[in-house]
């Protein structure tokens, strides 16, 4: 075995590895406001996920030639900036990185987002490994997204509950609560139909790179192989079902009690934005931020002091932190990669 094949194979399964982490890091993002409701028990909320999760990351392909359209290793002129084996280790390095900050914020129960964790990642180890990074595609389709669709999720989700209250003023709150705790079902299996179509596609996005980056005669940006796109779905799947308690928690109740109309309103606002974004836009934003904020959003209606200001300024610095600090993890692994494989 070559040593350009064991990288390979190494950085494709801590891409899998990944895409686990993110399963059970951001589980809890499509179910948190379910469960807290009572509208699912948690192992119903889960289950539910992860086979929505599997089913969305077979949708779609666009996110993934985004995500793999990140950094490259050629110049302008096309010819190659390192070797084949340092380009993979960037890989490597990118996924690495990205994991050790999932585990930090996933030990202390906050819900970031994977998908800057990993783009994040990427440019910081290609910035250690002296490759460059396509700034307009990151600008574009990572970091103005990063903050529009956040600010649209609080937005929406307030006006769609708004509406909801005014619509059913008159009707008895139990009969209506009733009927929206039924109707959570949906909501939550469509936002995780969502979380599948972004998330896994990531991982397949850096597979595909790494593909790309070894046999450039055999694979191309254009193209998803079926293995890939399969093996991306069932980790992201497996990792669904290993729950996300701790980030769950934080959702659904530390942010803000919820009833099930706002539940409904965060999550159907939330999917919302996820199907646009990775259909319309092919931009791999934040399923995390995304409901988060349409979490707070709905729950704002009930008065702005009902949500847990104080929480959520804690969840917006881990937001912020996100991508320097996995770039900083990517760095440093980097460093030590570089030293022990090349």
């Amino acid at each position: 075995m070559t040593l350009t094949l064991a990288i390979v194979i190494a950085v494709i399964v801590i891409a899998l590895a990944f895409d686990y982490t993110n399963g059970f890091h951001d589980a809890a993002n499509a179910i948190a406001t379910s469960v807290s409701t009572r509208a699912l028990t948690p192992r119903v909320a889960l289950t539910l996920a992860a086979i929505m999760n599997f089913v969305g990351a077979l949708l779609g392909q666009e996110v993934a030639k985004t995500v793999a359209d990140v950094i490259t290793i050629e110049n302008s002129a096309g010819e190659l900036q390192v070797g084949v084996n340092t380009g993979l280790v960037i890989v490597m390095a990118g996924l690495l990185g990205a994991i050790i900050w999932n585990l930090i914020t996933w030990w202390f129960g906050l819900p970031s987002s994977s998908s800057h964790a990993l783009i994040g990642g990427l440019v910081g180890s290609a910035i250690a490994g002296g490759v460059s990074v396509k700034w307009d595609t990151i600008v574009e389709k990572v970091l103005i997204p990063m903050v529009l669709s956040p600010l649209f999720g609080f937005c929406a989700a307030f006006v769609v509950m708004l509406s909801i209250m005014w619509i059913f003023r008159r009707r008895n709150p139990h009969k209506t609560m009733r009927g929206f705790r039924l109707l959570q079902t949906f909501s939550a299996a469509a936002l995780s139909l969502g979380h599948g179509l972004q998330d896994a596609q990531k991982t397949m996005g850096v597979i595909l790179l790494t593909l790309v980056i070894a046999y450039p005669a055999s694979y191309n940006i254009e193209t998803l192989p079926l293995w890939v796109v399969l093996a991306a779905a069932g980790a992201i799947s497996a990792g669904t079902y290993a729950g996300g308690w701790r980030i769950m928690r934080t959702l659904g109740r530390k942010i803000i009690d919820l009833d099930p109309a706002r539940g409904f309103s965060a999550e159907a606002v939330g999917a919302t934005v996820l199907y646009t974004t990775a259909f319309v836009f092919h931009a791999p934003i934040s399923t995390t931020h995304t409901i988060t904020s349409a979490v707070m959003g709905a729950g704002a209606t009930k008065r702005l002091s009902a949500v847990r200001w104080g929480m959520a300024r804690t969840i917006l610095t881990a937001w912020v932190l996100t991508f320097p600090m996995a770039g900083l993890m990517a760095w440093l692994s980097f460093e030590v990669l570089h030293l022990v494989i090349l």
